[in-house]
């Protein structure tokens, strides 16, 4: 009787539902071995799928529905799997074991019941935190589109809505374009001091400035003055903005980031740098080799700095990862613009599978007070499969810099030839061609 127990009891942990087959009630025997079978078939096709079809598995991972059928699964599975070990434990017959044995098959019998149903219960709540998180971030309303010249291109805006500023504004603006086949990405950093920027063809702010940025309708008519303008003043250009999850601000700057580039972008991301912090402390910091000494806070001549980011590799945490972003008044804003790129570059290989698991449920509430973009969900599948390729491969940059003989501050800068030159180059080099669409 004692081997039977702890045959029972094994077999309860292994194959739920056998143990009231051999020795108990069949009928819900039969009913767990059905169910056993079934999360057996499903886990089996899921790995076979990842492995064969990633994008469509991922796709289809990604799906609200499939994640809220997921959530009721695996909770329904969970229970019966409750009722299957209590019945177990009545099963065994304790009291017809060896006395010494007792104790430690019921304590066997607990902890398996624990990690057994503590494990779908678990799988239930992060399906649900999955769904909702997926939901909040990717719930906009804009369409697929096919990739242009065989890639995606998107805008990323680092909203700078800190405690020291007032209202939101795109402090870091920059374009990333991925091969639409192999995945290999380009990070384009446009200076936020760019003057006359150019609108793209028939957009609303081009029809407004056919000449280019020049004379505008706030204070300083450079790059990142477009955002406020438009937000603040030509809302009614934009009357479907809302309905994508994206803003007369957001439009306006992607119609500029078209203009100068000579891309299509059909996608926004904007990142709250005021939520970045949570974002960076929830993977654990990021590992970043400073290259110089760093100002927190201060004025222009470093009056009232608060404290220092020394040189030298180190793991920053959300605050001090902020102002390495941030950081201006003793370095030049194409300084800061490549350590803005560092940093991407230095979160987006921090997001292995293994830390996204170990800390899913920090990062899912801090991505959803972060991240706010129009990329639709029935995308994730392909841009996840994507990622994965990226991360593969070495992230190439664009510097419209001085060193490129780009010098966008000047009042009469009018070098965009020179610029889409750099970009065509570096995303369509000579060995390769244009992909039709």
């Amino acid at each position: 009787m004692t081997r039977r127990a702890w045959w029972l009891v094994a077999l309860n942990f292994l194959i739920p539902g056998s143990t009231q087959v051999l020795a108990g009630n069949r009928k819900l025997g039969r009913f767990g071995l059905a169910a056993t079978l079934t999360m057996w078939l499903i886990g089996i096709f899921a790995i076979l799928a990842y492995f064969l079809w990633r994008t469509a598995a991922l796709t289809i991972a990604t799906n609200s529905w499939v994640l809220t059928a997921a959530q009721l699964l695996l909770a329904g599975y969970g229970v019966l799997w409750l009722v299957l070990t209590i019945d177990t434990l009545r099963l065994v017959r304790l009291i017809r074991a060896m006395p010494g044995t007792r104790f430690w098959i019921a304590a066997c019998t607990v902890v398996l019941l624990v990690l057994s149903v503590g494990t779908a219960t678990a799988g239930a709540y992060y399906a649900g935190v999955a769904r909702g998180t997926l939901q909040s971030i990717f719930g906009g309303g804009a369409a697929s589109v096919p990739p242009v010249d065989g890639r995606y291109n998107i805008l990323l805006l680092g909203a700078d809505a800190g405690p020291d500023r007032e209202g939101l504004r795109p402090d870091s603006i920059s374009v990333v374009s991925l091969d639409a086949e192999t995945g290999r990405m380009t990070m384009i950093g446009l200076p936020r001091d760019m003057r006359n920027v150019p609108f793209s063809a028939g957009s609303p702010m081009g029809e407004l400035y056919p000449d280019g940025y020049r004379r505008c309708d706030v204070s300083s008519c450079k790059l990142n003055s477009i955002y406020t303008e438009a937000q603040l003043r030509h809302g009614d250009l934009y009357p479907d903005a809302a309905s994508t999850s994206s803003s007369p601000g957001i439009e306006a700057t992607k119609e500029a980031a078209e203009g100068i580039l000579g891309l299509e972008i059909p996608y926004f991301a904007l990142i709250d740098m005021q939520g970045f912090e949570k974002l960076v402390d929830a993977l654990g910091g990021v590992e970043i080799t400073v290259k110089e000494r760093l100002p927190i806070g201060g004025d222009e001549q470093l009056r009232g700095v608060d404290e220092w980011i020394e040189p030298g590799t180190r793991t920053l945490n959300g605050y001090y990862a902020q102002w390495y972003a941030r950081s201006r008044h003793s370095t030049s804003d194409y300084d800061r613009m490549e350590r803005q790129r560092e940093l991407q570059a230095a979160i987006l290989d921090q997001f292995t599978p293994a830390n996204v698991l170990s800390k899913f449920q920090s990062i899912a509430q801090a991505g959803t007070q972060v991240v706010k973009t129009d990329i639709p969900q029935d995308m994730l599948g392909y841009f996840g499969n994507l990622a994965m390729k990226t991360k593969e491969l070495p992230t190439s940059s664009v510097e419209l810099t001085p060193a490129n003989g780009i010098i966008p501050d000047e009042r009469d800068f009018n070098d965009f030839d020179r610029i889409r030159e750099l970009v065509r180059a570096d995303l369509y080099p000579p060995s390769a061609t244009p992909k039709p669409e």
